[in-house]
């Protein structure tokens, strides 16, 4: 009995894993990645959302700051609004400017959201490259 038991102690009677015991570990890491990639994936697009969303709040105040100066915003484009705010994201684009309007633009991860002036509200974000 004492000979039985310091063999299994020793550990040279196990080979190692049985071939059901692997695909078992493979079948959990299979469902483990099943649950856990869209979770990433729809995170990730909810933040590139979020961040594309931020950037445009962050360059409205420099759009009214260059309607204030010049009296219209014709004429205001990226560059001006980095000249008025230099936090302002580098991949803002201003897609159409008239006297009276424009429509920034930016896309983040793929992901681009535009609104309309002045006077725009978080409700005004449109997830598309156009104003509309």
């Amino acid at each position: 009995m004492f000979k039985r038991i310091r063999t299994r102690l020793d550990g040279n009677s196990e080979q190692g894993f049985t071939l059901i015991e692997l695909l078992v570990v493979i079948i959990i890491i299979g469902i483990l990645l099943a649950i856990a990639v869209p979770s990433y994936l729809g995170f990730r697009d909810r933040a590139a959302n979020n961040a594309a969303k931020a950037n445009l709040r962050a360059a409205l105040p420099s759009a009214e700051a260059f309607y204030a100066d010049n009296g219209f915003y014709t004429g205001m484009n990226a560059a001006a609004l980095v000249a008025i705010d230099s936090g302002v994201s580098p991949s803002l684009t201003v897609a159409s400017v008239t006297a009276t309007t424009y429509c920034l633009t930016d896309t983040v991860s793929g992901k681009t959201w535009s609104v309309a002036g002045p006077g725009p509200s978080s409700a005004d974000f449109h997830a598309s490259a156009n104003c509309t």
